[in-house]
């Protein structure tokens, strides 16, 4: 019996240790980690555009601080071969000798070509009488006599541009063109280029059909106001005023030659510079006239006969001329100029005038018609602004029929 419980007690005390085991093993079972749903990815950002700096612009240039230096002078024509050979001997070449230092010192030169650059060809007008005709023809090579001068803008506009008609002019362009300078003068055929990192514009006008018209001052002011709208200097040209050794004073009025009218040439200036115009050039007289400084710009009425070969005559003060040169800084205020005086002996082109002529009678002549011109002519022949009251605006009037 006893042998028989302790069996049972036995199993039932090996029964409890393993349920007690079990329970202890189940108590220490880490619990199920419950299922969840897959997280997306997280996505980085777009990395920031960020624009690239661009530079600030530079600064303008401080154009009261910048210079150029034009010279101009008046008429020219350096043969013709119309109607009988009347080229220089030899043909040309040397005609500009004495005077190509001064132009080509300067950093634009300007002159009016009196007559037309063609080889051949017909006359635009007829003359009843050969041995008494005004027509001037040069060959198209002589163009580069110029160039080698030192010129680099010739104006077009006068009346003998058109010698043998528009076709005439047309072989003009074309020969100063092909020879590296520029021009002015046809209808709307105005010159616009660059010196000295600035804008320049050469506007000529005249009195003669088929050139910017002179004559036409409201059609001319809203040009020039154009053109310096575009461009840091304007120089304007014009052929106009009386002719002869009578027309050396500005009548300040309408003039006439011939029963031709040839403009109130103060009216034409003074308009341009109200407009814009920074320098006025003008020729047709052949004879010189006085300059003024008007509203911080220079203005030279005439510059006579400065190389004409043959058919102009250079008798007496008709022979005499300037080189004018001017300095402007880069607004085109005028800061100072010079004339070099000049005659003409032929055979020989222009030469240096030891007296002075030229300066002397221009100085004169200002005084004269202007009282105050607002410039100091110095024996030197240098020429500085001065002191001027204000000139009275002109009234407004009716202009000349055309």
């Amino acid at each position: 019996m006893s042998s028989a419980y302790g069996s049972v007690t036995s199993a039932r005390s090996l029964v409890s240790y393993f349920a007690l085991a079990l329970l202890a093993a189940c108590a220490s079972a880490p619990e199920p980690v419950p299922e969840t749903a897959a997280q997306p990815a997280e996505i980085p950002p777009e990395p920031e555009v960020v624009a690239p700096i661009e530079p600030p612009p530079p600064p303008e240039p401080d154009k009261t601080a910048m210079r150029i230096s034009i010279a101009a002078v008046g008429d020219m024509m350096i043969g013709t071969d119309y109607p009988q050979n009347h080229l220089p001997d030899d043909d040309g070449v040397s005609f500009f000798a004495d005077v190509a230092p001064v132009l080509s010192a300067a950093d634009i030169a300007f002159g009016n070509h009196e007559g037309v650059l063609v080889d051949g060809g017909e006359p635009g007008k007829k003359c009843s009488n050969p041995n008494a005709c005004y027509l001037f023809r040069s060959p198209t090579r002589y163009a580069q006599h110029f160039r080698d001068a030192g010129f680099d803008v010739l104006s077009l506009a006068n009346n003998h541009a058109r010698d043998f008609g528009e076709e005439g002019r047309d072989s003009s362009m074309d020969a100063i063109a092909a020879a590296g300078m520029h021009h002015s003068g046809r209808v709307d055929d105005f010159a616009s280029f660059e010196a000295n990192g600035l804008k320049i514009a050469v506007l000529a006008y005249a009195v003669t059909k088929n050139s910017n018209m002179l004559l036409d001052y409201e059609l001319a002011f809203a040009t020039v106001a154009d053109f310096a709208a575009r461009h840091d200097v304007v120089v304007v040209s014009f052929h106009g005023g009386a002719e002869g050794t009578d027309a050396t004073h500005v009548p300040f009025a309408e003039e006439e030659y011939y029963g031709e009218p040839r403009g109130d040439v103060v009216w034409f200036s003074r308009g341009v510079v109200d407009a814009g115009a920074d320098l006025v050039i003008g020729h047709g007289p052949h004879v010189v006239r006085g300059m003024e400084r008007y509203k911080g710009r220079l203005i030279a009425y005439s510059l006579g006969n400065f190389a004409t070969y043959y058919g102009i005559s250079v008798a007496g003060i008709k022979g005499i001329a300037p080189i004018l040169t001017v300095n402007l800084d880069g607004d085109g205020k005028f800061i100072e100029g010079e004339i070099v005086s000049t005659i003409q002996l032929r055979p020989s082109g222009p030469s240096i005038d030891p007296d002075d002529r030229a300066l002397n009678l221009i100085r004169g002549l200002s005084i004269e018609d202007f009282e105050n011109p607002g410039l100091t002519f110095l024996p030197s022949g240098k020429v500085l602004p001065a002191e001027r009251p204000a000139v009275p605006v002109h009234e407004l009037r009716e202009e000349p029929a055309l």
